[in-house]
């Protein structure tokens, strides 16, 4: 059987945590930011936990994370 190739652009937008959850970076928050509130772009800063409804597609895509 071969081994399954790891989605590459998603390997570099996810990480696993230690309970198996995935976590990412949260989107909008690098350019255009004079607009935005100082309280929006530091809940920005937090970081993303991905929902289990989309997790099950991320253990698709990377297999060896």
């Amino acid at each position: 059987m071969p081994k399954i190739k790891t989605h590459r652009a998603a390997a570099k937008r996810f990480r696993k945590t230690a309970s198996g959850k995935y976590k990412a970076g949260h989107a909008n928050k690098s350019h255009i930011l004079t607009k935005k509130s100082t309280k929006r772009k530091r809940g920005l800063r937090a970081t993303n936990i991905i929902r289990a409804e989309d997790s099950k597609r991320l253990d698709r895509m990377l297999p060896y994370l």
